[in-house]
């Protein structure tokens, strides 16, 4: 991996002379994957994630999804965006997205993160710029799959309401089953594509920056929403599998109380017979 420095853009609109310098970070989620390969954008900077150094900019393309523009302009960022379009999976509209400021600091020591503030870095070198781009992304990722999640609670809220209040289950099995899925989809997402509790390569090479990765993952709450995630897809699948189970054990009792008066006719026509034969 380089260790070059991305050039400073001009800035869109009028500055302090003695403000920092500043790099804009858009992350933008356009659909359920993005393929990479063969990708020709600009120069190659890293493999895993796919990051090419575009115009004064780069741009980091993470196969869950999510692209990351770092310094491009917007008329830039539309053009790439558009190349990427034939190479998304699952296009969304609109897209998920989320944005971030990167400041030049005087010293590594004094690399921190304020709160709702521009993340202070050492020097805008690729290394730390990736790093950026990762927990972006996964932050990213992280706020569309837990708008998914929040949709399925407001579609189950209304199947638990009514077997408290009734005691009856509903009969829609399959929209049930269909709230599984959406909660199996998420998991499977979070847990092999994006895989947020994992650090990014770049820490492989660069121990040293692990400090940095520690703070951003602090700031983006990464492993808290993580967490809080995989409890609510839990409680999704232990409610949409029980009601499954009570509407099952229901359609079986219907089922043995079926055949059981079908029985009881049977018997009935047959003694029926018998008794008219012996008369």
């Amino acid at each position: 991996m380089k260790g070059d420095q991305i050039a400073v853009s001009a800035p869109s609109r009028p500055s302090k002379p003695d403000a920092a310098p500043t790099l804009r970070i858009r992350a933008l989620m356009l659909g359920d994957r993005i393929n990479a390969s063969s990708l020709e954008i600009g120069t190659l900077v890293s493999s895993t994630p796919a990051a090419f150094r575009v115009h004064a900019g780069l741009a980091v393309i993470f196969r869950y999804g999510v692209v990351v523009l770092i310094g491009l302009l917007p008329s830039e960022e539309k053009v790439l965006i558009d190349n990427l379009k034939s190479r998304v999976t699952g296009e969304l509209s609109p897209y998920e997205e989320e944005i971030a400021l990167v400041q030049l600091c005087n010293d590594e020591a004094a690399e921190t993160i304020q709160p709702g503030g521009p993340i202070c870095l050492a020097k805008f070198s690729d290394d730390r710029l990736l790093l950026v781009a990762d927990a972006l992304a996964k932050s990213t990722s992280l706020a569309r799959d837990e708008r998914r999640v929040a949709a399925v609670f407001d579609v189950i809220e209304p199947f638990a309401r009514e077997l408290a209040e009734s005691g009856r289950t509903p009969r829609r099995r399959k929209g049930i089953l269909q709230l599984i899925g959406n909660a199996l989809l998420v998991q499977q997402r979070v847990a092999g594509r994006v895989a947020v509790a994992e650090k990014p390569d770049v820490l492989w090479e660069k121990p040293e920056l692990d400090r940095l990765y520690s703070r951003l993952e602090d700031e983006y709450e990464l492993k808290e929403r993580l967490d809080t995630l995989e409890r609510k897809l839990t409680a999704v699948s232990e409610t949409a599998n029980a009601l499954t189970d009570i509407i099952d054990t229901q359609r079986s009792l219907r089922l043995e109380i079926a055949i059981v008066v079908l029985i009881v006719i049977e018997v009935a026509i047959g003694c029926f017979q018998i008794w008219s034969g012996t008369h």
